[in-house]
């Protein structure tokens, strides 16, 4: 076996296996790879939550219609859902060193066109082609982790790292975003890939082996189309549901995505080297770890957005304040996702997940209790960081179980699966609980609105808190209290419903997963 062990992760693992020699533990080479896999991690959670406080001031300069808006908002997200699963599979063909490599050039110079662009169209095509060049780095420094870390606790702990980084990255996001914005303009945020792209670039061949199948079959083209004619309606569906509530148009697009995965699943039934190997969704850890995550980061997902509102437009904090407001509970799930693998080394991962997500429970069940006073802001932080204890928990032992469970030559799909789970449930998060939150809202609000406002003021006032809050100097005193307070209605009924799904999904992860040995154990992962 090389100094970087090659991990045995076959989905048909047998119990014969003990009796062969123990896997290779990591020297310090592999620890300093992994340092360097954090890198590009940590900047993929930054640039999720880095362009909202720049949004204004590019809108200011850019001038972009609300439909542009959304697109610069939007493109990056759409380009890493549709070629997820594409480049992780790529990576498991070309090389998995070499697909970072060249996803992390092509991110940097994306970022720089990003950062000088002179038009919102120019802006868009860069954002799109940020999201294409995304795609590359998940999947890759998630299977680099299983290249680099033969035995499986060194595997667990790689991945809670993984997961706190990126944590990390998203926390750190506001907070850049803000320091950067008052000493720079609006481009500067897109700037910050450079110096880590320029420290990773040469690194890599030093510090990480690369990988690729033993039997790399060519790539189908009609599965790559396939795949993004399925995922790209889907997303978009499920964003317009989330922006302006459910209707026929957002409908039709999921449909029509859902049709086209139905042919991409049958098409890859039949390929000798498909692009998704179907076979992976027999091994019920990897089938179940992927419920796990998709479930647990639709209450997630919703609920980060409730919070992000809550503390800009009840509390009243500026995205700066309530960015580091996020602090408490990103380093709740910094802590989840370092002692999960830990915890997993003596209890059954399975167990882990279920207690963890338990403590999520009684978050969202303190979040049912908001109110606007000052306590509001102490639930609302203690309460969301008991619900990130969650995530970090199933992102670090979730992920070990999709990617550990698949063999060595597939952990690139693996991840680019668990990755598109994870983005889905996001999404679907941010439209199921945001239209939820939105419906109470606007049902509370039906009967308070005086007939003496303004029909602009009005509707402002009846759709949404936001755009209360655009309006806010025309209304009467008393009224803002109101939409604060029917909002807070609004959320507590959102956290309500996450409360009861993720009870649920606690349940599944205990009984469905109970089989699973303890990380490091002899037992199979099937």
């Amino acid at each position: 076996m090389t100094s970087h062990g090659k991990p045995d992760l076959s989905l048909f693992n047998t119990a014969a296996e003990g009796a062969h020699s123990p896997p290779a533990t990591a020297g310090a080479r592999e620890w300093l790879g992994l340092a360097l896999l954090a890198l590009p991690t940590m900047l993929l959670g930054l640039d999720l939550t880095l362009l909202h406080l720049a949004l204004p001031a590019l809108a200011a300069d850019l001038q972009p219609t609300s439909l542009q808006a959304l697109w610069i908002m939007d493109a990056y997200g759409f380009m890493i859902a549709g070629f997820l699963i594409t480049m992780g599979t790529l990576g498991d063909r070309i090389g998995r060193r070499k697909l970072l490599m060249m996803g992390a050039a092509a991110f940097a110079v994306a970022s720089v066109v990003a950062a000088f662009s002179t038009s919102a169209g120019m802006l868009i095509a860069a954002r799109a082609l940020l999201g294409m060049a995304g795609a590359t780095l998940m999947p890759s420094t998630l299977a680099l982790i299983t290249t680099l870390f033969a035995d499986p606790r060194q595997r667990a702990l790689g991945f809670g790292i993984w997961a706190t980084m990126f944590a990390l990255g998203m926390a750190m996001g506001p907070v850049v975003g803000g320091a950067l914005l008052e000493h720079f303009w609006w481009g500067a945020a897109f700037l910050v890939a450079v110096p880590v792209v320029g420290l990773l670039l040469p690194l890599a061949p030093v510090l990480l082996p690369d990988h690729r199948a033993s039997q790399a079959g060519r790539l189908d083209l009609a599965s790559v189309g396939l795949s993004l004619v399925a995922m790209l309606p889907v997303v978009y569906g499920i964003k317009q549901i989330a922006k302006g509530g459910f209707g026929l148009h957002p409908a039709g697009a999921i449909a029509l995505g859902l049709a086209f995965a139905v042919v991409f699943v049958r098409r890859q039934r039949r390929l000798a080297d498909p692009l998704l190997d179907m076979s992976l969704f027999a091994n019920r850890a990897f089938s179940v770890a992927l419920i796990v995550l998709l479930l647990g980061l639709v209450a997630v997902g919703g609920t980060m957005l409730l919070v992000t509102q809550y503390l800009q437009l009840v509390a009243g904090f500026s995205p700066l304040v309530a960015g580091l407001w996020m602090g408490p509970p990103a380093l709740a799930m910094v802590a989840a996702g370092v002692t999960a693998p830990l915890l997993a080394r003596r209890v059954r991962p399975g167990f882990v997940v279920a207690g963890a997500l338990g403590l999520s429970v009684a978050g969202y069940l303190m979040l049912t209790r908001l109110d606007n006073g000052a306590s509001g802001v102490v639930i609302v932080v203690a309460g969301f960081s008991l619900a990130y204890l969650g995530l970090g928990t199933i992102a670090a032992l979730g992920t070990d179980l999709v990617v550990g469970s698949a063999p060595v030559d597939k952990a690139g799909s693996a991840s680019a699966m668990s990755e598109t789970v994870q983005d889905l449930g996001v999404s679907l998060g941010i439209a199921v609980l945001g239209s939820l939150a939105t419906a109470v809202y606007r049902r509370t609000m039906l009967d308070r609105i005086p007939e003496s406002l303004g029909q602009g003021a009005r509707e402002a006032v009846g759709d949404s808190l936001w755009a209360a809050s655009s309006v806010a100097s025309e209304l009467p005193p008393g009224l803002m209290e109101e939409a604060q307070a029917a909002f807070t209605a609004g959320f507590s009924g959102a956290a309500a419903f996450s409360a009861v799904s993720v009870s649920i999904l606690a349940v599944l992860a205990a009984v469905s997963l109970r089989h699973i040995g303890v990380v490091g154990g002899s037992e199979p992962r099937q």
